[in-house]
């Protein structure tokens, strides 16, 4: 099999969908993909989002990055 890219190609737009899941993003959310063994781990993103918000109450505050200010 041939990996390689070739000159160009030709997409067929007239058949694609609209993004089925892009309804359930929020503004200045971010899309992450887990690794498989991680994603077995938690059923839904509500499950990882609660996971990671208990651990940042663990983690030490960091300052916002417009009050930093340079000598």
């Amino acid at each position: 099999m041939d990996d390689e890219l070739q000159n160009g190609y030709e997409f067929d737009y007239s058949k694609a969908k609209p993004n089925r899941f892009a309804s359930e993003l929020k503004k200045g959310g971010r899309l992450v993909v887990l690794d498989p063994e991680v994603a077995r781990s938690f059923g839904w993103s509500a499950t990882v989002n609660a996971v990671l918000k208990a651990l940042l109450q663990t983690m030490p505050q960091k300052s916002p990055p417009d009050a930093i200010t340079t000598p």
